[in-house]
């Protein structure tokens, strides 16, 4: 169980950690182009961004997804 985990490029990472690289990299202009939920495209802010994804699972889902795919794009 331990080696699963260890390949989770999940694992260990904070949802705060993750919207930050995201916004970092991308833009709320461009996160919200890119996942289509309102919290990134009227008036965002890491923390009410943070406070929706917490509560919504398809949303958190879909920011997680992009993060991972993202993941080469960061090292550059």
């Amino acid at each position: 169980m331990e080696k699963q985990q260890s390949k989770n490029p999940l694992h260990g990472i904070t949802l705060k950690s993750i919207l930050e690289k995201l916004v970092d990299h991308y833009g709320f202009d461009t996160l919200g182009e890119l996942v289509k939920i309102k919290c990134f495209n009227d008036n965002p802010s890491v923390k009410s961004s943070l406070t929706f994804l917490r509560k919504t699972d398809w949303a958190r889902k879909e920011v997680e997804e992009l993060y991972i795919q993202s993941l080469s794009k960061f090292d550059k």
